[in-house]
Order: C-alpha cells, then sequence, then structure tokens
C-alpha cells in the first residue's frame, strides 16, 4: 500500500481513542511515594514519549518524577535491577536481551504500546508518482523500479540509478543490500551506503527542497516522514520464512517487506505492584507512528523541547490522552495545562 506521512494523524488517534475507550472515573492520584525513574534513551522519539509521560504523571497525578539517561542496553540492565522504573520504548522486533532475560526472570513486564505500527521500507516523494507532471505514475512496488532505473541518476555511477540505503554498519544496511539483491535491482542501481542517519536525511532533504527524485529507505516515527510526504513503496507482504532465508543466504532469490514493529513500553514488576494506578495508566497509554513523526518534526522545525512539545500534544489532542487516565487526573491535567 501506499504510505501517505504527512497526513493529519487526527483520524488515527481519534480511532486509538475509541479503540482504548474512556478509563475509569475513579479517584487517582500518584500511589507512590518516591520519584518515578524514568529511562532516558538518547534519540528523539523515546525523548517525547518521556516527556509526554512524565507531563501527565506529574501535572495530572502529582507525582514527582525523574530521568536517568543512557543507552538501550544500560537502562533495560538498570530496568531490570529495578535502578529505573519505566522504559517507554522497548522495540520487540530486536527486543534487547536484557530486557528478554529479565522479563523471564518476572524482574519488568511490558504494559501499553508507545505506538503499534513502527515500520520500514522504500521510499519516494510523492511528487515522483502522483500529480501533475509526476514522472513515474507507474512507480507503484519495488518491482517496477526495474524501469525506472534512470529517474534516480546517480552521478558517480553513470548508466545506474542511485538507491541511499541505511547507514553502513547498520542491521537495515545488510537487509536492504540482501533486498538489492532479491529483486534484482544490484546491477541497476548503486548501494549507497551513509555514514550516519543525519548523512542519509541531508540527502534526502537536500532532494525534496529541489524536487528531485529520490529512492531512499527509511523508517518511522521520524521528522523526515513527519515533515515531507513520501509514498512506502509496495514490496511482497511480510513472511516468516522468505525473510529467514533471505537473511540466511548471500544470494537470496526473493525478499519480502518488513514486519511492522510494535513498540510497547517496559517497566519493572516492583514498581507496577507499589503503584497500581500509574500501571493502569501506562496499560492505557497508545500514540501512532505518525503522530510520533509529526511531533519529532514539530521539535526540529521550532527547536522545541520534548517537554514543550508534549504540551502541544496535550493541548491538541485531548480526545487520545483522556483515553488513558481516570477523570479525576483528567481534570486535573485539563487545568495545569490551561494555565
Amino acid at each position: 500500500m501506499p504510505f501517505r506521512v504527512i497526513s493529519s494523524s487526527a483520524g488515527l488517534l481519534a480511532a486509538l481513542a475509541v479503540l482504548a475507550g474512556p478509563a475509569a472515573a475513579e479517584e487517582a492520584s500518584c500511589d507512590i511515594d518516591r520519584p518515578v525513574v524514568f529511562g532516558g534513551l538518547d534519540y528523539g522519539s523515546a525523548a517525547f514519549h518521556t516527556a509526554l509521560a512524565r507531563t501527565v504523571l506529574e501535572k495530572g497525578y502529582g507525582c514527582e518524577t525523574e530521568v536517568v539517561p543512557g543507552t538501550t542496553l544500560v537502562l533495560n540492565t538498570g530496568m531490570g535491577r529495578g535502578d529505573v522504573d519505566v522504559l517507554m520504548e522497548v522495540w520487540t522486533a530486536n527486543t534487547a536481551q536484557a530486557f528478554l532475560d529479565a522479563e523471564a526472570a518476572g524482574d519488568v513486564e511490558r504494559l501499553g504500546a508507545t505506538f503499534p505500527d513502527a515500520s520500514e521500507g522504500w521510499f519516494v516523494p510523492r511528487y515522483v508518482v502522483e500529480g501533475e507532471g509526476a514522472p513515474a505514475p507507474d512507480l507503484v512496488s519495488v518491482s517496477d523500479l526495474k524501469d525506472h532505473a534512470d529517474l534516480f541518476p546517480d552521478d558517480e555511477e553513470p548508466g545506474k540509478g542511485r538507491f541511499l540505503n541505511c547507514v553502513i554498519g547498520w542491521q537495515c544496511e545488510v537487509v536492504n543490500s540482501k533486498k538489492l539483491a532479491a529483486y534484482g535491482l544490484d546491477e541497476l542501481y548503486s548501494n549507497v551506503r551513509p555514514g550516519a542517519g543525519a548523512a542519509l536525511e541531508a540527502a534526502v532533504e537536500a532532494a525534496v527542497l529541489r524536487e528531485k527524485p529520490v529512492l531512499f529507505y527509511h523508517w518511522a516515527p521520524t521528522w523526515l516522514l513527519g515533515k515531507y510526504d513520501f509514498v512506502k513503496l509496495e514490496e511482497p507482504a511480510f513472511d516468516q520464512a522468505t525473510w529467514d532465508e533471505m537473511m540466511a543466504s548471500e544470494d537470496p532469490a526473493a525478499a519480502t517487506a518488513y514486519p511492522l514493529t510494535k513498540v510497547v513500553i517496559g517497566a519493572n514488576t516492583e514498581f507496577t505492584a507499589q503503584a497500581p494506578a500509574l500501571r493502569e495508566f501506562f496499560m492505557n497509554y497508545g500514540t501512532t507512528a505518525e503522530a510520533t513523526s509529526q511531533a519529532l518534526a514539530y521539535m526540529r522545525d521550532t527547536d522545541a523541547s520534548p517537554e514543550q512539545t508534549a504540551q502541544k500534544f496535550l493541548a491538541e489532542h485531548p480526545d487520545v490522552w483522556q483515553a488513558w487516565v481516570p477523570e479525576t487526573v483528567a481534570t486535573q491535567l485539563n487545568e495545569a495545562i490551561s494555565k
């Protein structure tokens, strides 16, 4: 399916709120007498969701909170030990072993889905395939790329198209290289591997600002997909057996789409046992990858902090967050963000 990223997330968020349903109208307050310790993962989406959850806890439940910065491995290990109470992003497709070990021991648990639809794929700007004067209206799937290598010329390899792969050394770079071969595109396209995520984003943004065709890999949520309008090219539907064969082969004959990834909240079980009302909040919590991408785009465009972006989200999407909390908490939070 073509994947429209720039469109308003209001419909998705409203649907999410309906599915979640209203939280029970009961008394709720901070049911723990010490600061709630969040793991401060060192990337944008996690920083936004940490700020959003902290704002709800502080202004809605009257809790104190703290953030311990660190990497995925360090913070998952700390959550298993009880040094960290909550981690707002646990990626279930490639869960850290430290989390899995602590989960097996009963020291941590999975709560609500921060966003259930993290995705990866190959993208082109919408103006390449749609609208008056679109140069490739027939470009729908990766199989169509065989006919359009000249649309994405690589100045360094004349006669070849240019595919902007994932960052060199990342697992997605390996996956995409295998896909190029499996789709029969490795002889038609140069496999350009940026040295950093920022370099990939800069190359794509430069092309978009000049309204030039660009073919690239990316993932959601990110600011890039929140700011600009792209179409995700169709691939064969995800199939685990095909994926496993692709990854095991040096020269794969078939490939499959990336799976959607559910990103959940992790929490230390001693903490959740001590704070059942807060556990209920984290169980109800949920947004979408699109809404997160748009928050990240706002942060980048305005130089807003995660905390300022969280305030904006709360002000603009009461239909979403009111489904996470009891009425008393919603009232307190509404009063606080209205001041």
